[in-house]
């Protein structure tokens, strides 16, 4: 489907990047069906996307008619069936292939011939996902940088069977949300993680071994490197279980030990200490902390 026909998003998975999602496309001037299986998810990212509009418009960055408008055209949607009135849609569920695998199968009996499928994965392979369709040429990475409000990168990759076509509405629709699309072929972990998660699995090998303090270690990268955000800090935002899970995919994909994960790093996601969202990671966090 060309990209100015499109004029409902579908997007599934309420999370953290979902409600993200949604809140760029509502105020882009996109109807939004928002689904996810968990009871009472949507309800707490519409409240949570109700409550950033909120800030923008007491910071007078945005009209009290422009919250209302963007609230105005987010609808929640009770089941996958209703993804069949999306002329596009971007799944945004947990990072599994057999969960998101499974998913794009539902998707592709209850969709339109031509609606396109897109997937928020920060790793996983669009090959793989569109295998279990019978769209294979619609199926596509469409992978937003978290906050999704904020950043301006999104990651467009390819499939081994992505059609040009297919590139290019999804393009075209990154630009229309106001981001930069960068386009990365399907490899473990795209361009972005390929580069980010070396980086940060090397910073906690340098804390494992005592080569500096957590505090020492992201100076480095912020003082000396101009980085906004230290690689340990880094992390915790992300999530830890996430980085660990990324790594294991770049070290699976590629067989190569310099994507070996830092044995810290495992043992902290085994102990229950994922960064931000669970209070303690590298740092700890209060309540609504966002990293250092």
């Amino acid at each position: 489907m060309p990209s100015d026909t499109l004029r409902t998003i579908g997007i599934v998975g309420a999370g953290q990047m979902g409600r993200g999602i949604a809140q760029v496309a509502a105020r882009s001037g996109f109807a939004v069906l928002l689904h996810d299986q968990q009871k009472g998810a949507v309800d707490t990212a519409l409240r949570f996307i109700d409550d950033n509009l909120k800030r923008q418009v007491e910071k007078g960055t945005i009209a009290p008619e422009v919250r209302a408008q963007t609230l105005g055209r987010l609808n929640p949607a009770s089941d996958l069936a209703a993804c069949a009135a999306a002329d596009f849609v971007v799944e945004a569920i947990s990072e599994s292939l057999a969960l998101k695998s499974k998913l794009f199968e539902t998707l592709d009996s209850a969709c339109g011939p031509g609606v396109i499928l897109a997937s928020n994965t920060s790793s996983l392979s669009i090959t793989r996902l569109a295998a279990s369709t019978r769209r294979p040429t619609l199926v596509i990475g469409m992978h937003f940088m978290n906050p999704v409000p904020v950043m301006e990168l999104v990651e467009i990759v390819a499939g081994q069977e992505t059609s040009r076509q297919t590139i290019e509405t999804t393009r075209t629709l990154a630009q229309t949300l106001g981001k930069t699309p960068v386009l990365a072929q399907d490899y473990p972990g795209f361009i972005s993680n390929r580069v980010l998660m070396p980086m940060i699995n090397e910073a906690i090998f340098a804390l494992h071994e005592g080569v500096g303090t957590r505090e020492d270690i992201d100076a480095v990268m912020r003082l000396g490197m101009r980085h906004p955000m230290g690689p340990l800090a880094l992390a915790d935002f992300i999530g830890l279980d996430t980085c660990l899970s990324i790594l294991e995919i770049l070290h699976a994909g590629f067989g190569d030990p310099k994507y070996r994960p830092c044995p810290l790093l495992r043992r902290m996601v085994d102990a229950g200490r994922l960064g931000v969202k669970s209070g303690r990671g590298f740092y700890e966090y209060a309540s609504g902390e966002t990293g250092r």
